[in-house]
């Protein structure tokens, strides 16, 4: 497993950025392109929060973030703009019996439309009224022909690229330079003490090691979360792009809960994740109702500063890494709560879990009753705080 990994991938600024990478950090950090004016991608997907939502007070109470429009909100927490370039078009596997790839929690951005899930879900929050809230697509290439960087847009794609009569062309082309940032080296770093254990460069405490040992045991982590290089010594990614439904309860704080003109449904909405999607385009949809995708563990515990609450699950109901592995661990052993609207921090008071938001298809094989002790827990946190980029030896 000491199989030494090459400098650059675990070299913390790696090799500098290509032009079309450079584009893409442009637009990934570019303000203006919201109406109105305010919001870019790293609003929800900074960099000091692993590319994740970086409002401590967001993370801590909805989850789920504003759009530019500060009074409307997503049903969904920001998951990770890092470590996703290898996730396939989306795709159903007859002999595993799972669906694997795509973008989004629910995988609609599916990479059929680009032909890279990352640049299909790029294309996505510049025309979604609760995010970005552009009107059109010439809208936002009118944005990106008067900015800055205008003239690297046509060093990458050709002189007279930015022709407003071709802002369809334009518009995937924007999506596809944000999609190669999100896989560069600056993104993508591998730059993480886990990383540096691997090349041999290091080893792990006690508890980390004891972590990684149930990780890849008997906490069964790794059966979604793939922790071994491959083959050829490639860093391992820590998801194997596929979607589950782990029983996580609704989040009582989400917004969207109490957004009529977006969701008329009240309380009564249930997320379907997987399954929705599948159902509006026409596929078998049974069998995935309420499975979200699998996400990277890589910078999970990545923030700006201690003190810092980062928010876990798709809809943000856990508040802490220690939180949602006693869940994984206890789900099916504690009383289920009262309430199916009980907050985590509630929940963990009274020693309960509430109902799963989607009863069907939990999965019950790999998580549910661990039986795990309080220590191999808080083991398996310490592991998942090695996997943070930015370790220096």
């Amino acid at each position: 497993m000491l199989t030494a990994l090459t400098t650059s991938a675990i070299n913390a600024n790696g090799p500098s950025l290509t032009p079309i990478e450079q584009l893409g950090k442009e637009l990934f950090f570019d303000t203006d392109l919201s109406t109105p004016p305010g919001m870019s991608c790293a609003t929800c997907h900074d960099p000091a929060a692993g590319f994740t939502g970086p409002v401590n007070d967001v993370n801590t109470e909805t989850a789920v973030y504003p759009g530019v429009i500060h009074k409307r909100f997503g049903n969904r927490k920001p998951p990770t703009a890092a470590y996703g370039g290898e996730s396939p078009v989306l795709y159903y596997d007859a002999d595993e019996g799972v669906w694997i790839g795509g973008m989004f929690w629910d995988g609609r951005a599916t990479g059929e439309i680009l032909g890279e899930p990352l640049a299909d879900q790029a294309g996505g929050p510049f025309l979604n009224p609760v995010e970005q809230n552009n009107p059109s697509k010439w809208k936002v290439v009118n944005k990106v022909a008067k900015s800055d960087y205008a003239d690297l847009f046509e060093q990458v794609w050709g002189l007279g690229s930015l022709d407003p009569t071709e802002f369809e062309a334009n518009y995937d082309r924007i999506a596809l330079s944000i999609s190669a940032y999100e896989q560069s080296s600056e993104v993508n770093p591998y730059s993480s003490k886990y990383d540096h254990y691997l090349a041999g460069n290091i080893i792990l405490t006690a508890q980390e090691e004891l972590g990684l040992e149930l990780f890849e045991g008997k906490a069964m982590c790794s059966a979604c979360h793939p922790s071994e290089q491959g083959a050829a010594g490639e860093p391992p990614l820590f998801t194997d792009f596929t979607y589950d439904n782990l029983g996580v309860p609704r989040n009582p704080q989400n917004p969207f809960y109490f957004e009529p003109e977006w969701n008329p449904d009240g309380l009564l909405w249930v997320d379907e994740g997987l399954g929705g999607f599948l159902r509006s385009v026409g596929e078998a949809w049974e069998s995935e109702m309420g499975k979200q995708k699998v996400p990277t563990l890589r910078n999970v515990d990545k923030r700006p500063g201690r003190g810092f609450v980062k928010a876990y699950s798709h809809n943000g109901y856990f508040k802490s890494l220690k939180g949602i592995v006693n869940f994984y661990n206890t789900r099916d052993v504690k009383p289920l709560c009262p309430d199916p609207f009980t907050s985590e921090k509630d929940a963990l008071a009274q020693g309960c879990w509430p109902v799963p938001e989607v009863a069907a298809n939990v999965n019950t094989d790999e998580l549910g009753d661990l039986g795990l002790t309080p220590e191999e827990e808080d083991a398996i946190v310490a592991f998942m705080m090695t996997l943070s980029d930015g370790f220096m030896p």
